[in-house]
């Protein structure tokens, strides 16, 4: 294994996000992250708050995803959501997806039962940039980020490579999967 990061600020994994050439893409399998800089928003979303300046998703779309984006660079992911959908994935397609789609990044939504995965891929969180540089994403029982680990062994990037088709053909864009719910991912909703 590569190196590792014990926090999403080390300027050393920050430089992924402007380092790769082509594309960075994420799987994302939590029901639930507890990130540091969604805790207040997340809370004003449970209270039924509309939403109102959110840095940590600006700062993700201004520093990140649009100069990527104005650089002919794709960002893409897909999250496998589970069924009836969590508060946090309400909040995070309100309050985050809805926003980053508009920026540019494609995000796509793999929906599955409560309880059920897709076949073959992963029950964890990676990134994996210009289809040759794998860093999985680990985190603790209740979705908070534990450590990410750079993967140099180059037959689990071929199956990073490998589930990333898998996660795109078996998922829908975004906006797609939004219309279910008439735009509105309000909690307690489903």
């Amino acid at each position: 294994m590569g190196r590792t990061f014990d926090s999403l600020a080390d300027p050393e994994f920050n430089r992924l996000f402007s380092d790769f050439r082509f594309t960075a893409y994420r799987l994302e399998s939590l029901q639930r992250y507890g990130v540091f800089y969604e805790e207040a928003e997340f809370a004003l979303f449970m209270d039924g708050q509309e939403r109102g300046e959110f840095p940590g998703i600006a700062d993700w779309i201004e520093g990140t995803v649009r100069p990527a984006v104005r650089a002919g660079k794709r960002m893409h992911r897909v999250h496998v959501v589970e069924e009836p959908l969590s508060d946090y994935v309400r909040f995070e397609c309100a309050w985050s997806y809805e926003h980053t789609v508009a920026a540019g990044e494609d995000v796509r939504i793999a929906p599955v039962g409560q309880g059920e995965w897709l076949d073959g891929l992963p029950h964890y969180d990676y990134w994996l940039f210009d289809s040759r540089q794998l860093v999985t994403m680990h985190y603790e029982d209740d979705g908070t980020f534990a450590v990410a680990e750079i993967v140099d062994d180059p037959e689990q990037v071929v199956l990073a490579n490998y589930w990333r088709d898998m996660a795109m053909v078996s998922s829908v864009p975004y906006r797609e999967f939004a219309t279910r719910f008439g735009g509105q991912f309000s909690p307690g909703h489903g």
